[in-house]
């Protein structure tokens, strides 16, 4: 039997991977999250909060006192909000089609609302494809170097005109036997 997967177990829920979009690289207190998830009762937000920051997926930066009671400002925790290689290689196969099932509901969910907002805008920032790359897992970590380094200056909200765009990847592998 596989151990199974902590950071999966924790990261793999929906409500729990709409807080991390959220957060993304920016700071947000618990009045920000209910504001901007308002289809998540208060009671679940703050259940699914709790475990993340159990989890150090989550970490509280500050700590206020508003009209008696404290507010917390959360940011993104020291362990990375995604599942690695090692986590994925230790998975069982049912527990990583879940998890990937999982990671496309979210997908799907976040296309969702960012189409039914009636922005006139919207489809100016939607892309969307596949292409089929021949690599090696050296390659990998340079296209993902490459990758980390060409996205962050997009990273950090700077409260200028910029917009807020979801970049979603998924590597999933092709059959050795099929190649040509």
């Amino acid at each position: 039997m596989r151990k199974p997967s902590p950071i999966a177990d924790v990261v793999m829920h929906p409500v729990r991977l709409r807080i991390i979009q959220h957060l993304g690289t920016r700071q947000v207190t618990t009045a920000d999250l209910r504001a901007a998830l308002p289809d998540i009762p208060q009671a679940t937000l703050y259940r699914h909060v709790a475990a993340l920051v159990d989890a150090d997926i989550l970490t509280i930066v500050e700590e206020r006192r508003v009209r008696g009671a404290v507010e917390r400002t959360f940011a993104l925790g020291n362990r990375m909000a995604h599942v690695d290689h090692d986590e994925l290689r230790d998975m069982g196969a049912r527990e990583l089609q879940q998890a990937f099932l999982t990671f496309l509901a979210h997908l799907g969910e976040t296309f969702d609302r960012a189409s039914a907002a009636g922005d006139p805008g919207f489809r100016d920032f939607l892309g969307f494809g596949e292409v089929q790359l021949h690599v090696t897992t050296d390659d990998l970590a340079v296209i993902q170097a490459g990758l980390g380094e060409l996205l962050a200056p997009y990273l950090a909200d700077d409260g200028g005109d910029r917009r807020t765009v979801t970049l979603a990847t998924a590597l999933i592998p092709g059959d050795r036997a099929a190649r040509g």
